[in-house]
């Protein structure tokens, strides 16, 4: 069962809930609980393993509105496939507009990308855009946005680290700093793409950590709610793990084919 809002979220409204009626804060986590569908806090914490992705084709589910996430690793190991992946997951169910903007691909590959998950997708979908503006700001994408983004649109920003690269841009900090606050207010999901520093190509362990993400600028990574990290042992691997470094640390396996190129 996945819950409305994130562990330390809830325990925030828990905390607001022992003020407002006057309960002990075990009373308020456990009327908390009983609105996810759980008997106490106790049993909700107990089932907290339960609520991480296990498999590809949960992870969109694992999102929450208003979350910014990173999806991030080195060159060659399948984050803009496994990020376009579930960007055609949220299309096909139909329930909101999403959007894709790239200042990284061309229209060609985006679009070639979806068609390897899904064929039928076509140009004229009013479920999506894709837009390759060399003019994409955090300012950009939010008017670009704003007038049918809606809870549970998915926003997917290709890639973190070029978007103050015009010098007409706010810095890094500020775009993400509008960026987030866009998500909350919309409830939508921004999911970046990220770089990794290649430095990690010298370490003994070689899968990323937030440490190993390429900041040319300054920026405070307290920002995204969820980062996830790919890691492949060597570009012939048919195996990716899926790394978890935030809310904390877990993952799992998914096969890979390089002739198909798709997440399963």
């Amino acid at each position: 069962m996945k819950l409305s809002a994130p562990i330390h979220v809830l325990i925030g409204h828990a905390k607001k809930i022992k003020v407002e009626q006057s309960l002990s804060m075990t009373e308020a986590l456990n009327q908390i609980a009983k609105k996810e569908g759980y008997s106490s806090w106790s049993l909700l914490q107990s089932k907290q393993d339960e609520l991480y992705p296990n498999s590809y084709d949960e992870v969109l589910d694992f999102f929450n509105p208003g979350d910014l996430v990173i999806v991030g690793a080195r060159p060659s190991m399948g984050k803009t496939s496994f990020t376009v992946g579930m960007f055609v997951k949220a299309i096909n169910r139909g329930k909101a507009k999403h959007y894709f903007f790239s200042l990284a691909e061309i229209h060609k590959d985006i679009a070639g990308r979806m068609a390897i998950y899904d064929e039928s997708l076509g140009q004229n979908n009013n479920l999506f855009e894709l837009d390759y503006s060399d003019e994409i700001s955090a300012d950009y994408i939010i008017n670009k946005t704003r007038k049918e983004v809606s809870e549970g649109s998915v926003i997917v920003i290709d890639y973190l680290q070029l978007l103050d690269q015009r010098r007409a841009n706010p810095e890094l900090q500020v775009q993400i700093d509008n960026l987030a606050n866009y998500a909350k207010e919309t409830g939508c999901i921004i999911i970046f793409l990220s770089q990794v520093d290649r430095n990690i190509e010298y370490k003994g362990d070689q899968r990323p950590t937030l440490e190993d993400i390429k900041l040319p600028n300054a920026l405070d990574l307290k920002s995204f709610n969820k980062m996830i990290f790919l890691y492949r042992k060597t570009k012939e691997s048919t195996e990716i793990e899926v790394l978890f470094r935030r809310p904390r640390d877990f993952g799992f396996i998914v096969n890979w084919n390089p002739k198909t190129i798709k997440f399963s």
